[in-house]
């Protein structure tokens, strides 16, 4: 009788287990699960890589240096002599126009907005007097031409809080410099001529400006503007818009970090390439800072949007643009290049000792001092959802241009796939 119950038992609970099994399952439930076939449904700390070394260069997307609009050009000379047109940057949708100017007694590195409609009308004018667009050739429209991003800060300062030499600081909403700041009186606005029956806008006002550069964004029409980043005393630069037009990433420093850096570029005769932090930036302004290394690297969006790739040196990491929580992951590549360049620098005729195929593969790690070939990540391209590209080089940027270096540039690629799910236990 015992023993009968014992197997009645026995199988009443092999039943059970049976049907639990033939559950749906999920990515974690055993060795069935079906793997996701979307990058997006996939948590950055759940990818698997494989590194290709040396493939052929990707399909670049940088965009030449676009030409002059020739309608907005022939309203500047026409109506706008005192205003010096500088760059045009058309909308995808080719609507609008925004036009990049100054005016002479301008500091240098300081410009203005305004937006044209696809004919040369003037629609809006942009920037306040107050506020200066500075790093013009990062000014960017979102992929759906809803937006326009540019970086700007408070008119006639010089990053740290006080005017520059002989500059006129327009009022702003932003705090008074601080005593002992030398301004010059304000120059009487300027009038130009206008065609009859054109009004002309008048530029924006109540815009917050700050001490160092922010992202701003505006609408389609040139209206709307408002600092996407609050942060004074962080600059934003090498920003990029993701795909689908939700967000933004960019690097950011502190004003002390770039000083200090750019005096020592300054000192080695070398130009000064930037450093800074990725961070992503929502539309409504939310903010998060995705990792506390520094890079020169421009950070890169997936195509599909859900993810971010930044490098440092010899290491790429990824990060989830949602989730909860949001993950991220590294891909250690120091090694794999090791490799690879001693093979490249044998087939090129270098120092690398001749390797026998017939034998095992290296039991130890090349010399990088050896390898001229073995160089950091300086660029990133994510081609397709599961393939990111990335190249390393020799760069040497020094003050004067004709003594700059940019020799053993190489691309590789990582093949990126989803982890296999784990097995039960």
């Amino acid at each position: 009788m015992t023993s009968c119950f014992r197997i009645s038992a026995a199988a009443l609970i092999g039943c059970v287990l049976l049907a639990s099994s033939c559950g749906t399952a999920t990515p974690e439930s055993g060795p069935t699960a079906a793997a996701p076939t979307a990058l997006g449904d996939v948590p950055a700390v759940r990818l698997n890589f494989r590194y290709e070394a040396d493939v052929p260069a990707p399909p670049l997307n940088d965009p030449a240096p676009e030409e002059l609009n020739a309608a907005v050009r022939d309203h500047f000379t026409n109506t706008r002599p005192d205003d010096i047109l500088d760059r045009t940057v058309a909308s995808p949708d080719k609507n609008r126009i925004a036009a990049v100017y100054h005016r002479p007694g301008d500091l240098s590195a300081e410009f203005r907005l305004d937006i044209y409609s696809s004919d040369g009308k003037l629609l809006s004018k942009v920037t306040p007097d107050n506020l200066a667009v500075h790093f013009p050739d990062t000014i960017v429209w979102s992929p759906d031409s809803a937006n326009l991003a540019f970086a700007a800060m408070i008119r006639g300062e010089n990053g740290d809080g006080t005017p520059e030499p002989g500059a006129s600081p327009s009022p702003s909403p932003t705090p008074e410099p601080v005593d002992g700041d030398a301004t010059e009186p304000q120059a009487t606005p300027e009038t130009t001529p206008t065609p009859a029956g054109e009004s002309t806008p008048t530029p924006p006002t109540g815009v917050l400006a700050f001490r160092t550069e922010q992202i701003y964004l505006c609408d389609a029409n040139g209206g709307l503007v408002r600092p996407l980043t609050q942060n004074e005393g962080l600059l934003y630069f090498y920003y990029a818009w993701a795909p689908d037009s939700s967000a933004l990433v960019a690097l950011a420093a502190t004003i002390r970090e770039w000083q200090y850096l750019e005096s020592v570029a300054n000192d080695r005769g070398e130009a000064f390439t930037p450093v800074g932090r990725p961070r992503m930036i929502e539309k409504n302004g939310r903010e998060r800072r995705l990792d506390d290394g520094l890079t020169a690297v421009k950070p890169v969006w997936s195509p599909d949007s859900s993810k971010i790739a930044a490098a440092f040196e010899h290491q790429i990491r990824i990060y989830d643009a949602d989730g909860s929580p949001p993950t991220q992951a590294s891909i250690p590549l120091r090694n794999s290049l090791l490799l690879s360049s001693q093979e490249f620098d044998r087939r090129q005729g270098g120092d690398a000792p001749e390797q026998n195929t017939n034998l095992p593969g290296p039991t130890t790690l090349p010399d990088p001092t050896k390898l001229v070939s073995f160089n950091p990540i300086v660029s990133l391209n994510w081609e397709a959802d599961q393939i990111l590209n990335f190249q390393t080089a020799f760069i040497k940027r020094m003050a004067n241009q004709a003594e700059n270096v940019f020799s053993f540039a190489r691309w590789h690629r990582v093949i990126l796939s989803p982890q296999a799910a784990p097995a039960a236990r």
